[in-house]
Order: structure tokens, then C-alpha cells, then sequence
């Protein structure tokens, strides 16, 4: 069926030939984009002109007007209709009669109606004091009615558009600035809003407003391709949700990415992400043209006077070979030869991200179509370019971003396109992949002074996900890369060694700390083979610490960072060939021996609570601050007894705490005491709120050994009577045996969805399962538990392979039940 056969069926039966008509047209499989939006609004321009032009009389001076998104002829399945019913106020009663007989139609069909009726007087008043319905003004589009009447209107309003522009943009960049404060950047959410976040269809209208005030333009290229894609994004949302949303929901993706052909949810983000991008980049570029725009005609006169009328030349400060400063913009100097200087865009960059100032859209786009590629190996300069731009701190963002936008950054590094706007589906993760590796070089930069090799940390910093753009390991896929890159920037072959052993055990110190025995000697001495040196060990501490910080609230704090710099201790000393002794049961002290004769006294568990903190890092010249907390220290001495881990465990997570570290054993006694003691020494923190009285930490405990507290039953009470939220659906536990992870335990590793009385219930199992647990290390990443249990057969030795391998299946089974 034609556009105009739809159309003429709307025609010939008014409002529901017109819903059948639209139905029609959304179903059509051979009609998506731009062709449908465009027929959409054919469409229901036919059918409000039928209705204006239905009354008995033939008014005249009304019209009607469609403005934002419609006026732009721009209807999506779900978008409102703008409209503006203009009138000259010559027959009050006979527009209100009209706006009735416009209005009722488009509510009895559902439709969402933004309205209004105004004389042009009042339209120019309203738009005046509202920036928002100035905006919609500027895409006034006549539907039907008195033509001269919606003329003037538009006239009018564009010329107040552009004699106020000097008040009015400063007013519309902070609009931008502030909705960006609130929904985020749309080039990295998960759950972006299509419209309202930065460089979304709000943005893209601002710049058209920008370019309606003859004041500044936007760079023109790829930005009608960003902002159509946007809009299919939106139709097909629309389409699949039967909603007028513009949030795009996890939940929603894979059907949005079918209903565009797309391969999945993943290549769905990726082109959603480039086109915010390509908003984004052309909304910084246009309003950093406005602030010149306007301070140079505020300057203007001023100069003019002082040099006698003549034309000011604009100061041009020089930065480095090629590249100067002019007017807050680093640009080419004018004896500037890119064709002939391969290392001109890095010099260019580094000048730019040191002095902090952004490089120029002309200068980043003559760089691009002129300049020749770097040899390999690079030159010497080009390789410190690179270092220096990447150690700039903060600014170095922006700079990367400008060469990014024009395919700078991919000429000089290939393997950077496979990373460029990938997205991380880690609510660890705030940033898609190669925003990541930036903000983990800005964070990097910080720590240059506490290494001897900053270059090395810094590219590191650059590369260690660069193979999450490949299948498997990310960490394997990204020593190959690694070791290719570097030698191709130039570095020689064990330099290319360090770098390659970087990004292959990016992660191994912070996983190690976290989810591995630190006294055990085995755990140590296996991080210093795979390290090598005290050299590498240096690097790899600060990396990762930036990697860490880089990735999100989540992924540090003052308790890894404790974990991580005990372990660095331990190796450093293996490496500095110090032997390592089989650990010995540990000493009871003061505190804990008190604990376990009054337990044994009472027969009853003891406990108790006690804040720890660490010492402020180093920071070389910055003063030291407070102390941080790591948590809080809990003792439990109670009777050797069956069912005590799932107990404890259970009691916390009814209270609400969240367990880091478990450490399980049988202490002796003084001479003279007679009874077993089990003594747990835990690390915990409170999930929200302040920690709960030991007290009742003790009377809950009582009842859960004793077996009068229901702890599944209360943890399932409580798991109800929260409503559960749609989402993406978690992937199944694992459970696995980490061989040779340790000579005096079997290590059996759990990755699970995170939720309360997860420990419990693993606790619980190991105890059915007749192990004995020696400690535990918990490690939550958002909504990911990682937990490793030490445990052995009841004569305290590691389970025989066969052994170790049911239990962990066993385990595993009970978690997917």
C-alpha cells in the first residue's frame, strides 16, 4: 500500500479510517526510518487538516501550527503531537469551538496532545519568557489554515531568536548543562534515555537552535546520520514497548535490536554510543565556538578603539614545533607542514592536554586529511609524545576524544577500533571500554611518582583491556596485543616483556587479595613467578590501583587496597629472595583467649565488635589525612559444635552486614580449661545504616545454634517482601576447584549473583557436605559474589581431587536449585 492510498483511507473516514490508516503504516515491514516518520506526519497532517476544515464556516485569520518534533515532520510510533492553533483574536468563540473540535479527536484516540492556543502576540510573549517553547517555535511548520498568519509567526520569531541570541544561548548551554547533571552521558549508560541524556535528541535540537541564531554552527559531518539513528532507535523501542519511552532498558534491548535487523543488544549500544558521541563532540565543539563568538564581540569594541578602527590581530602563543595557541584553542602554526611531519598530531595533542586546552575542530581535521602515517617503529618523539599526552591528567580526555572524533586515534593505534564504544554489561563498570582505558591512564597519572618507569605504567594503563575487544580471556587476548603495539610504538624487547606481563596479570594482584589465603605460602610465591620483578611487581601495584579506581565506585576501596598492599609486601619480599615458611597456628591473643573461657564458662557464644582502620596512603607531598575504615573486626568464640558457619552467617545477613573476610579455626586453650573452642575472626561492614548492637548479635546467635530462629525462613520473609524488579537475566552460579591454588586446603571458588544469605546457604552446604572450613574471602563486584572457601577433610588436610570435585558439584547444584 502506497503513502497515498494510506492517506486517502484516512481521508474518507475520518478519525477511525485514520487509526486504522496509521496502523497500517507502523505494521509495514518495507517502511522504517525516516520514510515512515515522514509518512507518519503526512499522515496526520491530512487528517487535522480534515478536521480543522469540517466546521460549517470557514475562519479566517487561524491556522494551525505543528511545532517541535512534528513541526520537523519527525513523528515517532509513540510521540506527542505539538500543536499550536494561531489565532488573530478577532472571534474569540469560534477558536475555542475549533480547538474542541481539534482536540477531542486526537484524546478519544489515545494520542498524547501538547497544545496550545495563542495569537501570534501571545506566541512571541510566551516564547520570550519560556526557552522551551521558543525551541519548539523555531520548528514551526504550517499544517492548514490561514497561511500569512503562521508566516509572520515564524518571521517573527526567528528574528527574535537572533537579536536575543547573545542572552538567550548562554541560557539554553545551561539548560544542556543541567539535564546532562541529571541523566548522565548517553554514550556510556546502560539504560540510556534517548532524548533527555547528553548527547541525545535534546542536544541534537539544541544545536539546530545554535544554528537558527546565525551566532555559531555545528560540524556538519555525521551529524544528521547520529541524530537519525537515534530516531530509529526510538521507533523501534516505541514499536516493541507499545510505550512513549525513551528509556532504553536493559530488558528492552535484544527486542529493539531485532525489530532494527541488528545482530544483538550489544551492537544495538555500540551505535547508539557512536552517535552520541558524534552529538556530543559537535555539541563541545559549537558551544566552545559561542563562548569565543560572544567574548570576542564584548572585546571588540574596546580593541577597536584602542587601535583606531583598525582590525585586532588575535594573539598566537606558541606551544611547541608546529603548533601554537590562539584565542584559547590550540591550533597549527602557520609554517606548520602535516604532510611532511608525521608526529604533528601527537605534538599537537600532548601541547594541548599539557597547557589544558582543547584543539581545535579545524586543526584536528587538517591533521587528519593530511598528515602521513608514522613508521614503524615510531620515532623516538613520537613515542614521548604519546607518554606525555597520556600522563596529562584530566585534560588528556577531551583531546582523545577531539583526535577519536575524526579517526586520528585508530590510524595510530588499529586495534583501538575493535574497543571504541564497546559497551561493559558490569554494573562494576561506568565507562564502555576505551573510555575506560583513558580514565585509567588519567587515573595512572597520578602515580607516575611512585614508580621509576611512568612510561611503561602509563601505556600499560592505555592497553590492559585493549583485548576485550576479542573472544576469550580478555587478559590473554590482550597480551598478544599488547606485545604487537608495543614494539610497533617502539619499545625494545624487555621493555615489550614488561608490558605484555602488565596487561596478562592486570587483575592478578587484586583478584589474589581478595579471594586467596595471603599467609599461605603457595598463594605468594605463585604471584611472584608470574610477576618476575620487583621492577614489574612496582608497576603492576600502581596499575592496578588506577585500573581499579578507572573502573567505578565499586571496584575499590580502603579494604582492597589494603588486601592488595599486604600482598605486594609478601611478594616483594619472595622476590627479594627471602624463604617463606609453612604458617604456624597463630597464637591466641589477650582478647581472644578472654573470649573463649567465658564461652567456654557459658557454654554459649561471646562476641565482639571492634572498628578497624588503616593509615592514610602515602601521598608524597600532599598532607596526611584521617584514617579510613576497613571495616569491623568480629570476634565469635563459641562451643566446638555442628552448624556454627551457616549460624553466623545467617544471623549477619538478618542484620544486614555484609561479610569480607571469614577466617574459621579451633583455638587452645590454657592449661587448666577443658572443652573445644571454635574461634571465628570476621571482617564485616554494615550494607546501609549503622551496625547493630553486639548484643543481639549474640541473643540471635544463641537461637540459631539452639535451632529456635528460623534464619531461612526469616531471609525468605524478608526477600518477598521486597518487589522484585525486571531485569537482564543473571547467568548461573559456578562452582570450581582452584588446583594447586594452596598445599594446605582445597580452594573452591563460587561466582554467583549477589544476595542476602548467599553465604549462608553456601555455608550451610559446605556443612552437609562434612568439609571443614579453614577461612573465606568474599569479594562482591556490584551485583557479582566471588567467594573462595579454604576447606578440608575432618583430619584438617586437602580433599583427595575426586572428593573436592563432588562437593564443589554438589555445591553448584544447590545454588541453581
Amino acid at each position: 500500500m502506497t503513502s497515498t492510498d494510506v492517506r486517502k483511507d484516512a481521508e474518507d473516514s475520518g478519525p477511525s479510517g485514520y487509526a486504522a490508516a496509521r496502523l497500517r503504516l507502523l505494521t509495514e515491514e518495507a517502511r522504517s526510518g525516516p520514510p515512515r516518520r515522514c509518512a507518519l506526519s503526512e499522515l496526520t497532517d491530512d487528517w487535522l487538516a480534515g478536521l480543522f476544515t469540517a466546521g460549517s464556516e470557514e475562519l479566517r485569520g487561524v491556522s494551525l501550527v505543528a511545532v517541535g518534533g512534528y513541526g520537523r515532520g519527525e513523528l515517532s510510533p509513540r510521540s506527542d503531537l505539538d500543536l499550536l492553533l494561531l489565532h488573530d483574536g478577532s472571534d474569540p468563540q469560534a477558536v475555542a469551538a475549533l480547538a474542541d473540535r481539534l482536540w477531542y479527536p486526537v484524546w478519544d484516540l489515545g494520542l498524547a496532545l501538547d497544545h496550545s492556543v495563542r495569537t501570534p502576540a501571545e506566541a512571541r510573549k510566551t516564547a520570550g519568557e519560556d526557552l522551551k517553547v521558543q525551541l519548539g517555535l523555531l520548528d514551526a511548520r504550517h499544517l492548514v489554515g490561514d497561511l500569512g498568519l503562521t508566516a509572520g509567526l515564524r518571521t517573527a520569531v526567528l528574528a527574535d531568536w537572533r537579536n536575543q541570541a547573545p542572552r538567550r544561548l548562554p541560557e539554553l548551554q545551561e539548560l544542556c548543562a543541567e539535564r546532562a547533571e541529571r541523566q548522565g552521558e548517553l554514550q556510556y549508560l546502560l539504560e540510556p534515555d534517548l532524548k533527555e541524556a547528553r548527547g541525545g535528541l535534546r542536544d541534537a535540537t539544541a544545536l539546530r537552535a545554535v544554528a537558527a541564531s546565525w551566532l555559531a554552527d555545528a560540524p556538519r559531518e555525521g551529524l544528521d546520520d547520529a541524530r537519525r539513528r537515534l530516531l530509529d532507535v526510538r521507533d523501534a523501542l516505541h514499536l516493541t514497548t507499545g510505550r512513549a519511552t525513551d528509556r532504553l532498558a536493559l530488558q528492552e534491548q535484544d527486542q529493539v535490536a531485532a525489530e532494527l535487523g541488528l545482530l544483538d543488544a550489544d551492537t544495538l549500544l555500540r551505535q547508539v554510543y557512536e552517535a552520541a558521541r558524534v552529538i556530543s563532540y559537535a555539541s563541545d565543539v559549537t558551544w566552545r565556538e559561542v563562548g569565543r563568538v560572544l567574548r570576542s564581540r564584548s572585546v571588540r569594541p574596546r580593541l577597536r578603539a584602542m587601535l583606531g578602527g583598525g582590525k585586532p590581530v588575535a594573539e598566537r602563543s606558541p606551544l611547541a614545533e608546529g603548533v601554537v595557541e590562539q584565542d584559547g584553542e590550540v591550533v597549527l602554526a602557520r609554517a606548520a607542514r602535516p604532510e611532511r611531519d608525521p608526529v604533528l598530531p601527537l605534538r599537537a595533542a600532548a601541547a594541548a592536554a599539557q597547557a589544558g586546552l582543547p584543539i581545535s575542530l579545524h586543526a584536528v581535521r587538517r591533521l587528519a586529511a593530511t598528515v602521513r602515517p608514522l613508521p614503524t617503529p615510531w620515532p623516538a618523539e613520537a613515542r614521548e609524545q604519546l607518554v606525555t599526552l597520556l600522563g596529562s591528567g584530566q585534560p588528556t580526555i577531551d583531546v582523545w576524544e577531539a583526535l577519536e572524533a575524526e579517526g586520528l586515534i585508530t590510524r595510530l593505534l588499529p586495534d583501538w577500533e575493535r574497543v571504541r564504544c564497546r559497551p561493559q554489561r558490569n554494573a562494576v563498570h561506568i565507562w564502555t571500554v576505551d573510555r575506560h582505558l583513558i580514565e585509567t591512564a588519567v587515573r595512572a597519572s597520578e602515580f607516575t611518582r611512585r614508580v621509576s618507569r611512568p612510561d611503561l605504567l602509563l601505556v600499560a594503563a592505555l592497553l590492559h583491556d585493549i583485548g576485550k575487544g576479542w573472544p576469550g580471556d580478555h587478559s590473554v587476548a590482550g597480551e598478544i596485543i599488547a606485545k604487537d603495539v608495543a614494539a610497533r610504538i617502539g619499545f625494545d624487547r624487555t621493555e615489550v616483556a614488561v608490558l605484555s606481563t602488565l596487561v596478562r596479570h592486570h587483575l592478578l594482584l587484586v583478584e589474589t587479595a581478595t579471594r586467596r589465603d595471603l599467609e599461605d605460602p603457595a598463594t605468594v610465591r605463585s604471584v611472584a613467578e608470574a610477576v618476575g620483578s620487583q621492577g614489574t611487581l612496582e608497576l603492576l601495584h600502581a596499575l592496578t590501583e588506577a585500573d581499579a579506581l578507572a573502573t567505578g565506585p565499586a571496584a575499590w576501596s580502603s579494604w582492597r587496597g589494603s588486601l592488595v598492599a599486604d600482598l605486594v609486601k609478601r611478594v616483594s619480599a619472595v622476590l627479594a629472595g627471602e624463604l617463606l615458611e609453612e604458617p604456624e597456628a597463630a597464637a591466641a591473643t589477650a582478647e581472644q583467649e578472654r573470649l573463649a573461657i567465658e564461652a567456654v564458662a557459658t557454654g554459649s557464644p561471646v562476641l565482639s565488635l571492634r572498628a578497624q582502620t588503616e593509615p592514610p596512603a602515602d601521598l608524597g607531598d600532599q598532607p596526611a589525612g584521617d584514617p579510613e575504615p576497613l571495616g569491623v573486626e568480629l570476634l565469635i568464640a563459641v562451643p566446638d559444635q555442628p552448624r556454627v558457619l551457616p549460624a553466623v552467617a545467617g544471623v549477619l545477613a538478618m542484620h544486614r552486614l555484609t561479610v569480607r573476610t571469614a577466617e574459621l579455626r579451633a583455638l587452645p586453650l590454657p592449661s587448666g580449661v577443658e572443652g573445644s573452642v571454635l574461634l571465628l575472626n570476621w571482617r564485616v561492614a554494615a550494607e546501609y545504616g549503622s551496625l547493630p548492637q553486639a548484643a543481639r548479635l549474640r541473643a540471635d546467635l544463641v537461637r540459631a545454634l539452639d535451632g529456635s530462629l528460623d534464619i531461612a525462613g526469616r531471609l525468605a520473609e524478608r526477600d518477598a517482601a521486597y518487589p522484585r524488579r525486571r531485569g537482564v537475566v543473571a547467568p548461573p552460579p559456578r562452582v570450581t576447584v582452584a588446583s594447586a591454588a594452596s598445599h594446605l586446603a582445597t580452594v573452591i571458588e563460587v561466582r554467583a549473583q549477589d544476595a542476602p544469605g548467599l553465604l549462608f546457604r553456601i555455608g550451610r552446604a559446605l556443612e552437609d557436605a562434612g568439609v571443614r572450613m579453614r577461612s573465606a574471602h568474599v569479594s562482591t563486584l556490584g551485583a557479582n559474589a566471588v567467594d573462595a572457601f579454604y576447606v578440608t577433610g575432618a583430619s584438617g588436610s586437602p580433599l583427595p581431587g575426586d572428593e573436592a570435585a563432588a562437593v564443589a558439584r554438589k555445591l553448584e547444584e544447590m545454588l541453581r536449585g
